[in-house]
């Protein structure tokens, strides 16, 4: 059985000091989704015990790669927001039934209104990235920008 390559052993030189979390002016961003995952919610005053599925999404800006972490609880009472986010990325289209494809969703683009969120942790106020609504999936921003300085000639042209 191979190792996993990113164990580090106990005299391992660190090399990666992470990347500075952006947070977004409030505004409409185009989104990647780079990472799903399959998880249970506890359960509050308004929702029950349900799964849960948690959503990266990673939005390209003038300050580097912005994220975003969105849930969605599979709970009736909330299913027109996972509607909404299976539009975005053109899983759905409005007014007909879907099947929600989770195992699709990674590497899908779609675009939405982000509005950073406060919260206080430790008795520190932070601010997140927060999802305030989808928009109904649009053919352009499943294209990925080309800038000319990653063609083979460079922004010199011919």
């Amino acid at each position: 059985m191979a190792m996993d390559p990113n164990v580090m052993g106990w005299d391992d030189v660190l090399e990666n000091d992470g990347q500075e979390f952006i947070t977004l002016p409030e505004g409409d961003y185009t989104f990647t989704v780079t990472a799903f995952e399959r998880g249970q919610f506890p359960g509050g005053p308004k929702i029950p015990p349900c799964p849960k599925a948690t959503v990266t999404l990673n939005i390209d800006n003038d300050k580097g790669v912005a994220t975003c972490k969105t849930d969605f609880f599979l709970y009736r009472t909330v299913e027109w927001r996972m509607a909404a986010f299976f539009r975005a990325i053109g899983q759905k289209k409005h007014g007909e039934k879907a099947k929600m494809d989770w195992n699709k969703v990674v590497g899908s683009r779609g675009k939405a209104h982000f509005k950073p969120r406060e919260y206080t942790k430790d008795g520190q106020t932070r601010q997140v990235n927060d999802v305030d609504r989808f928009y109904d999936y649009d053919p352009s921003y499943a294209m990925t920008p080309v800038h000319t300085d990653d063609l083979p000639w460079g922004n010199g042209g011919f």
